[in-house]
Parts: structure tokens; sequence; C-alpha cells
């Protein structure tokens, strides 16, 4: 559990007004690479030892996945009773991302949790946005959601995340100033801090074109596609959404549930492509992608995603030293599984979009366009 080691650096770093960014911990000399308002959340870290904090981390992490699992079945218009909830979660454990946040005392569950939740409660719930808010002022990330609720006219929702998102920024800037002020003008564009982006553990699009061009430091061969997938995939996510919102009756809610939650899904593979760094283990949302193609109807596709989820071909490939930048051309695609498996999502999405005008004029239904969206 190193990732769970650095939060409790972080934490000793508040309490004792230690240097929040000039610490690393553990064989792999990892530092705090979070917002400030982040370190402060994980004070509560230092107060049991270390052999407790692990278990409870691993207990905690154990019920955030039930919880991921029961929001990933609300995603999908399903609801999941205690066997299939037990069974589910069971199963999801063996999946590479879900196990290696174990494994490390990772906190994406938790982020994914926040996120998910609010997105999936209903309109004009109250405070709706104020979560999202939260996560990205722990992880950054999630911020990417905010374009997102912007772009579906959903106004009032997305500044309430920004006004949630900057509320974080103050808290971290009134209680930590130094530390906000040294990670808001420095530590934020030091993503080198965070890690080797070319190593098979990083599967964003830099990680890809890195191994795939066996240069440490792709530079523009990796920021002119990265800003290209962003804005289509916002844009795809968005567009996804509206299409769905159509007023037929009985089937106007259902339509738009559907809209929202291939919206959802676009958005947040996008934001783990276009991050300089997403781990393996950033990867937690195949959970709710593996729901929702169930749902669906996709049984195969649903079988392959969690094929691609459950090989570890990464860890397969020699991956010591700088053997990652060595692939062969053979190799690329198994050291990338998770990238590839998004850029397929996004292709997918394009596809169907794409040919939704050719349906006699009508929109595409539900059962049509949101289970053939992967495809």
């Amino acid at each position: 559990m190193a990732d769970l080691l650095v939060y409790r650096a972080e934490g000793e770093a508040v309490v004792h007004g230690g240097d929040l960014y000039g610490f690393t911990v553990t064989e792999w000399r990892l530092p705090a690479t979070y917002p400030p308002f982040a370190a402060v959340l994980f004070v509560p870290t230092t107060w049991i030892p270390v052999p407790a904090l692990k278990v409870a981390f691993l207990a905690g992490n154990a019920l955030l996945l039930a919880f991921l699992v029961t929001l990933s079945a609300r995603l999908a218009g399903r609801t999941a009773p205690l066997p299939l909830l037990c069974a589910a979660t069971a199963g999801a454990l063996w999946l590479e991302p879900v196990f290696q946040t174990l494994l490390f005392g990772q906190i994406n569950l938790a982020i994914t949790c926040l996120v998910l939740w609010d997105l999936t409660r209903p309109s004009g719930a109250r405070a709706k946005g104020l979560a999202l808010g939260i996560a990205a002022g722990i992880k950054l990330t999630p911020a990417v959601f905010i374009a997102y609720l912007f772009l579906t006219a959903r106004r009032k929702e997305a500044g309430v995340a920004t006004a949630s998102f900057a509320g974080t920024a103050l808290l971290g800037a009134l209680l930590l100033p130094s530390a906000t002020a040294d990670f808001w003008t420095r530590r934020l564009f030091e993503t080198g801090r965070v890690g080797r982006a070319w190593i098979v553990d990083n599967q964003s699009l830099q990680g890809l074109i890195a191994r795939s061009l066996h240069t440490e430091a792709p530079g523009l061969t990796w920021a002119i596609p990265t800003a290209a997938v962003a804005v289509a995939g916002v844009w795809l996510a968005s567009r996804v959404h509206r299409v769905h919102r159509v007023p037929r009756g009985d089937r106007d809610v259902e339509d738009r549930e559907a809209g929202d939650r291939w919206g959802i899904l676009l958005t947040a593979f996008t934001a783990l492509l276009i991050s300089p760094i997403s781990w393996s283990h950033h990867w937690v949302w195949c959970v709710p992608l593996l729901a929702v193609l169930l749902a669906a109807g996709r049984p195969r596709l649903a079988l392959a995603a969690g094929a691609v989820f459950t090989a570890r071909t990464m860890w397969l490939l020699p991956h010591e030293g700088d053997l990652d930048l060595r692939l062969s051309w053979w190799q690329q695609p198994l050291a990338a599984p998770y990238p590839l498996l998004g850029l397929a999502l996004l292709a997918g999405a394009a596809h169907t979009l794409r040919r939704a005008p050719r349906r006699s004029g009508a929109q595409p239904s539900v059962s049509s366009s949101s289970a053939s969206t992967i495809r």
C-alpha cells in the first residue's frame, strides 16, 4: 500500500507544518502530487498506526467497491439485489484496476463514487454538483465532468460544481497558503514528479504514444492528438446526451437517462485518455462500463471488455528499466489495452451519431444506439 503511505505522509506534513511537496516516501521515493485540500483530508490517517490503517483502507475500499457496483447499476437503470450485489462485487475484485487500487491503497474508488453518486442523482436534487466539485478538488481530473455539465445545458449543476471546486482550493489556501502557492504555480505543471509517463503502468494517450515512438518525451506528437481527443470526447459525450433527449410520450425519461449514462461514460474515458498519466488503477470506471453494457443487452461486448480489464497484458511484457521503450510492434497493443479500448469507445460513439440521421429521420432508440456505442 505504497500510495497509502504517501497519503499518511501528506497528513503528517499538514499536522507538523512540513514541506508538503518536498518529501518522498517508500523505496520508490514517491512524492505528494494532489492539491493541498487533499492533504488536509488525509490528516485522520495519522491518528492510527500504519497496520491498522492498512486494514481500514482495505475494508473501506471493499465497501466502496460494493457502493460503486450499486451506483453502476443505478447508472444502467437497474437495481442490484443483495445476492447480485455480493456476486458482482466479488467478481469486480478480479478486474485489474480494482485489484491494483486495493493493492496500492489508492483512493480511486472513493473519487469515482463521489462523481457517480452526484451525477446519478435526480435532476434538480439539492446541491447537485457539490460532490463532483469536491472530487475535482482532491484529484483535478474529475473537473472534465464540469465541462460536460455546461455543454449539456445543466448550468446550475455546473455552477455548483465549479463553486465547490473553487471552495476546496480556497480552503487549501487558507489552511496551507505556502503549499497552495507552490502547487498551483509550480507543482501542477511538473507531471514528471508523478512518475515516468512512458512505462506500461501509464495507460493514457501519452503512455501509448511514448511507447509507440520509443521516446521518453513525445512532445507535440502527444499534445496535439490529446487536445483533439479532449475536444472530440467531450463533444461526443454532450452530443450523445442531446440525441437521446427525445420527447416521445412515456419514453422521454428513458431516452434522457440512456443518453446521460453514455455521456457520463464517454466523459470519464476521455478524462482518462487525456490525463498526462493515468495509472492502470485509475481505470476503475470499467465497473460502470460493464454494468451499462450488460443492461443494454450486450453480454458479448461486456465479456470482451471484462477480458481486457482482467487479462493484465501490460504486466506480461518485459518492463524492467527502460524495456517499456523497446517493445516491438505486436507488443504495443498488449502494453496499452485501456487507452485502445477508450479510443474504441469514442469511435463507436462517433459512428453511432453519424448513422443516427439515416434512421428514417428519427432519433436512435435506447436499445439500438446506446447499446452500440462501444461497437
